[in-house]
């Protein structure tokens, strides 16, 4: 036999593309994921956001407040969404998430400028994630003074007696210092969560196929919605230990702050790693093979970890990014630990996540019982 040959070698080479062509599974993540890195890092990744939502608390709405606002709008950072008439109100928003910042100018704001004072306003930003606010905060105090100034009509002004004219007082909120571990802890919870349960449970059925059990297991007396429920209740005592490992962590290792509802958060993370091992089921009833269950694995954990707020800025986002990332769990999971540990949230700041959950639950679960019966040859 020669030392090489190169009709063995068109031999192999036509086998393993025969090969490659059958599983349709691997080529797609071949092509697809590095497709999805550049779209992700391409277009839907800014560590700048801009556009954010804010609150505006300002009971005179004078000539002088108007102006203050549409200067800090022409920035590109703040999109006044809501114009309350109350604190209280502005409060229950930003802690709901539903705003970025809360800008709060007092009823005798116009007046002060008159009479020659140095007027306050103050900006309240929600400091949870230290990337989304920090842009916004360092171009403030400069542009809302100068807008105050060209209002009335100083706009020659010297720089430094332009910062003199308007007071702004900022107050980081939840993470005065900028701490980035209180972020991140809280978020590798459901990172850690999502990576593990969803692996260990998409490989539930294609395990049984491959190690010829199938079989067995169908000639039980059992539906499949017993079935479902053998092979995805012992990962729950796997998440348990996870959870119990993370939290204690972040609180001993970290000293990320802890001021919400325990029970309530332990609910939250009971209801999300139902949801994973529910979706993890549901790629197992796709999977021909393991590898192709860790393969559909990582073509979901990818992009979700991109999406979700994790990693990136959640609103710095294209709105069509914001759009896919509201369809994956993590998303909404991590506004929930993160409001119920650094804001102390109670369930009605995240009764909008909590629906969402259940919402994937319910989907999954539906989804994994009809493929399941279909694979019953």
């Amino acid at each position: 036999m020669t030392l090489f040959s190169l009709r063995r070698l068109a031999a192999l080479l036509r086998k393993e593309t025969v090969q490659m062509r059958r599983d349709r599974v691997t080529f797609a993540m071949m092509i697809g994921i590095p497709l999805i890195q550049l779209a992700l890092f391409g277009f839907a990744i800014n560590n700048d956001p801009k556009d954010l939502p804010a609150a505006l608390v300002a009971p005179t709405q004078d000539r002088y407040s108007r102006a203050i606002v549409t200067a800090l709008e022409l920035t590109g950072y703040y999109r006044f969404d809501h114009v309350t008439s109350s604190a209280a109100e502005a409060e229950a928003l930003i802690e709901r998430g539903a705003v970025s910042f809360v800008v709060t100018i007092p009823s005798d704001f116009d007046r002060r400028v008159d009479r020659g004072d140095s007027p306050q306003i103050l900006i309240e930003a929600d400091a949870t994630d230290p990337a989304v606010a920090s842009g916004a905060i360092s171009t403030l105090g400069q542009v809302a003074a100068e807008a105050l100034l060209h209002e009335r009509g100083q706009e020659a002004v010297a720089e430094d007696a332009a910062r003199g004219a308007l007071e702004v007082v900022v107050h980081r909120r939840y993470n005065p210092e900028g701490i980035t571990q209180y972020n991140i802890v809280p978020g590798l919870l459901g990172v850690i969560l999502q990576m593990t349960m969803m692996m260990m449970t998409s490989m539930a059925l294609t395990r049984e196929i491959e190690r010829g059990t199938m079989e067995n297991l169908l000639a039980m007396p059992a539906n499949g919605f017993e079935i479902m429920l053998g092979k995805i209740l012992p990962y729950f005592f796997v998440g348990a230990v996870q959870v119990a490992i993370i939290l204690l962590a972040s609180k001993l290792l970290f000293g990320v702050p802890f001021v919400g509802s325990v029970w309530l958060l332990m609910g939250g993370i009971f209801l999300f790693v139902l949801t994973l091992v529910l979706l993890g089921y549901t790629i197992s009833t796709f999977a021909r093979t393991q590898m192709q269950a860790m393969q559909l694995t990582f073509f979901i954990f990818l992009p979700s970890l991109l999406l979700s707020g994790f990693m990136f800025p959640y609103r710095g986002m294209p709105d069509w990014a914001q759009v896919l990332g509201e369809g994956f769990p993590l998303t909404h999971f991590l506004r929930m630990v993160r409001a119920v540990m650094l804001k102390g949230a109670g369930f009605e700041n995240i009764s909008a996540q909590v629906a969402a959950l259940c919402v994937f639950v319910l989907v999954f679960s539906m989804m994994a019982l009809l493929r399941f019966r279909r694979t019953l040859d």
